[in-house]
């Protein structure tokens, strides 16, 4: 099959109902980036800056955790050092975050052990431990909006999105990992003569995890959900572009009921906290999130200190085929919402389009058509489709 590869249409159309990605009502570098890039492609520029007349929309919520969450408490880094968060529309500072490094992954990793050694969680029944989760379910039910909220400023997402889908499917994961806590078993099998054996399903201790910037919430339930469920102690590093999100719901999920030190939060960068998590001698499982050049470090680290056991999901390159019999407005319907979601930001985006030669005019043209359909502006307006990259 003759195939033709097509370049990543990331075209868009600059109106003044579509405000740009940067636009903030002032030539900032991030405006003039956005207008040089209109410029290359081919598009005029004067319409753009009419779309950056318009200022940005206040999100509907407060920041109100920006510490570490260890055992138990919000705490500033034993540094007292601390980094900005920024809003993506604009490049500007939304808060400064304490900034963990190895002593604060210390702390962390103490508590969690601690929580696990000698807390109640493990200890407690799989049914208590699945009702303290349902209660946390409810608790992010009840707050979806502020949630989406967070998310939403400090990742660029269309609030759309995040209060629609991320959140209410963020909820979703919870309860249904609590659905499992009371149904992990083991198994009794017979053996040669009169003998029978028996496995038994233990949780692991303290669970290391590092999440990434795109989907925050839900790499978040991802990794907390099922060690909470198996009766786990975490510590979990966020990643320095969102870090807010999770601390707000961490809130949240002590509210449920969750003991002090079974959950552990610290914000941070890869180098400092990243690599002291990855490396702990009292870590007993690793789970990571990110790019595959990181994801190897990582494991590096785990092998190199007590080799714990690591779980990796790192970034691809998926291809997006479109054969000769394809109906092609259904893939180049597909094919646009498989590269653009989440603007563009997902580990398994169909970054790489195939098509066979027969249909390629029709189907570029088809995909073009879309993208420059697509409705770019500040992700908390209404009807918006894309909002800005995480960062420049």
């Amino acid at each position: 099959m003759a195939a033709r590869r097509i370049p990543l249409l990331l075209s868009r159309s600059f109106t003044s109902s579509s405000p740009t990605l940067f636009s903030r009502g002032r030539d900032s570098s991030l405006c003039r980036a956005a207008a040089a890039a209109a410029a290359s492609c081919g598009y005029s520029t004067a319409s753009s800056a009419a779309a950056a007349a318009e200022d940005p929309i206040t999100p509907p919520v407060k920041v109100d955790y920006t510490q570490l969450l260890i055992n138990g408490q919000f705490v500033d880094s034993a540094s007292g050092k601390t980094f900005p968060t920024l809003d993506p529309r604009t490049g500007d500072v939304i808060t400064h975050v304490a900034e963990g490094e190895a002593e604060d992954v210390n702390r962390a990793v103490s508590a969690a052990r601690k929580a696990f050694d000698e807390g109640p969680w493990p200890r407690m029944t799989a049914y208590e431990r699945s009702k303290i989760i349902l209660r946390f379910a409810d608790l992010l039910e009840r707050h979806n909006d502020e949630i989406a909220a967070l998310e939403t400023w400090d990742n660029g997402k269309p609030f759309e999105q995040s209060a629609q889908t991320e959140v209410p499917m963020t909820t979703r994961l919870f309860r249904y990992y609590a659905g499992w806590a009371d149904k992990i078993q083991g198994l009794t099998a017979p053996a040669d003569g009169p003998y029978h054996v028996q496995t038994l399903h233990e949780p692991i201790g303290v669970a290391g995890q590092i999440i990434p910037w795109n989907f925050p919430l839900l790499m978040f339930a991802w990794k907390v959900g099922p060690a909470l469920a198996c009766g786990n102690t975490i510590v979990l590093k966020t990643a320095e572009q969102t870090p807010l999100s999770a601390l707000y719901v961490s809130k949240l999920l002590h509210e449920a009921g969750l003991p002090p030190g079974v959950l552990n939060i610290v914000s941070g960068y890869g180098p400092t906290a990243g690599a002291a998590l990855a490396s702990h001698m009292e870590v007993d499982k690793l789970a990571f999130t990110g790019s595959t050049t990181t994801g190897k470090i990582v494991l590096q680290l785990a092998a190199k200190s007590n080799l714990k056991p690591v779980t990796l999901e790192l970034g691809g390159k998926s291809p997006f085929i479109v054969c000769e019999d394809a109906d092609v407005d259904k893939a180049a319907e597909l094919a646009h919402y498989a590269l653009f979601f989440n603007q563009g930001q997902c580990c398994c985006a169909g970054s790489r389009t195939f098509v066979h030669e027969s249909v390629y005019d029709q189907f570029v043209e088809k995909a073009n058509a879309l993208a420059m359909k697509r409705v770019v502006g500040d992700p908390f307006k209404g009807g918006i489709q894309q909002g800005p990259q995480v960062n420049q």
